[in-house]
């Protein structure tokens, strides 16, 4: 049976084309879809334990710091909880090295598929054919336009907004840069739908107090190319900076660097987002304004808990805690979206008290007393 399903998806993917453009979001997650998920999750227990259920998780880059630290352990733990089996492989940023490792995840016996897609684009071929083969899939944090899916994430939409309104907090007028993840990565666009919800200027327009002096998609979300566009953007404007929308944590660390370099670092606010314990570092010392937090822990326990659901029951509909998503295609999907928590130098204490990182690393280089949570 393995090997059958094995080779038709091999099949199919040997004669489909390779899309690999971006997508583009035109319109925001539901926000009752996401309370009500989030509240579902919250009140369920855990999934019916499904022996001989063997799940495998196709990551696109595993050095990525939360992958290892957090959401993997995360996912490992539901399933042995309920007696399932974890596979992986890890793509390493490469769309075409992807499509062959979920292929070699099927040939491995994988029962349900965890996909952390490199492009969502370029990897819909290979989970149209997974599908087809009765294997159920989960996009895990990044959609993927498919409508028979389950996709597991927090509601980026209102990450991006957190992210906005931290820098409005402290800059509301002036020379914006906005630094963009992934341009095939439809989280970069609900990022950036979640800044014009707070208030910033749409791609190519400006307001009465905001202009949008530099703005990019960033490939891979790589933390020295977005060094390497900050510096361009600080170069083209002479330093006349005054906000910095990033839309994740790594990036942020790059303009920082970018920043510190031309004596600007702690002068201009800086976004990010996912909790990395560099970025709250750098939040208790000033030089970054927000880390918008996603226990990436109860992510990865939704996911693992729903991938043994699906073992049971391939419909994504009957996953506890779901509620229907629209897509930015007008795909609707089953969808579990969690909160986000906005990490300020003001705000320390739910990731010092979560133990999502210790007092001494987040307190590094920081000056006693100066920072509530750092003694």
């Amino acid at each position: 049976m393995i090997n059958r399903r094995s080779a038709a998806l091999f099949a199919t993917l040997m004669v489909v084309a390779v899309a690999c453009g971006g997508t583009a979001a035109t319109s925001k997650p539901s926000t009752a879809a996401s309370a009500a998920a989030t509240a579902s999750a919250a009140a369920s227990g855990p999934a019916s334990a499904t022996a001989g259920c063997t799940v495998g998780v196709s990551w696109n880059n595993y050095q990525e710091e939360r992958w290892a630290k957090w959401d993997e352990p995360a996912i490992k733990a539901a399933l042995t909880a309920g007696g399932g089996t974890y596979i992986s492989n890890d793509a390493g940023s490469k769309e075409d090295v992807q499509l062959t490792n979920v292929e070699n995840l099927i040939t491995q016996g994988a029962d349900v598929l965890v996909i952390l897609a490199q492009n969502t684009d370029s990897i819909l071929p290979a989970v149209e054919a997974a599908i087809s083969q009765g294997i159920p899939v989960i996009a895990y944090d990044r959609l993927i336009e498919s409508k028979d899916v389950l996709y597991t994430s927090f509601d980026n939409v209102k990450v991006g907004e957190l992210e906005a309104q931290a820098v409005l907090d402290v800059v509301d007028e002036g020379n914006f840069v906005i630094i963009k993840g992934n341009g095939s990565d439809a989280n970069s666009d609900f990022l950036r739908q979640g800044y014009v919800n707070a208030g910033i200027p749409a791609v190519g327009a400006s307001s009465d107090k905001i202009k949008i002096v530099g703005e990019t998609y960033t490939d891979n979300w790589t933390p020295d190319l977005a060094q390497t566009e900050m510096e361009q953007f600080l170069t083209a404007n002479n330093n006349d900076v005054d906000a910095v929308l990033s839309e994740n944590d790594g990036m942020a660390g790059g303009v920082v660097a970018a920043l510190d370099a031309q004596g600007l670092a702690g002068k201009v606010p800086v976004s990010g987002q996912d909790g990395d314990q560099a970025a709250l570092n750098r939040v208790a010392l000033g030089t970054q304004t927000v880390s918008v937090w996603k226990d990436s822990r109860l992510l990865g326990d939704a996911t693992g808990k729903a991938a043994l659901q699906l073992c049971a029951d391939k419909d994504p509909s009957k996953v506890t805690g779901i509620a229907p998503f629209t897509t930015p295609k007008g795909n609707t999907v089953s969808g579990i979206l969690l909160d986000p928590n906005p990490i300020t130098k003001d705000n320390l204490a739910p990731v010092l008290d979560a133990g999502w990182i210790d007092q001494a690393t987040l307190c590094q280089g920081v000056a006693a007393g100066t920072v509530t949570g750092c003694p």
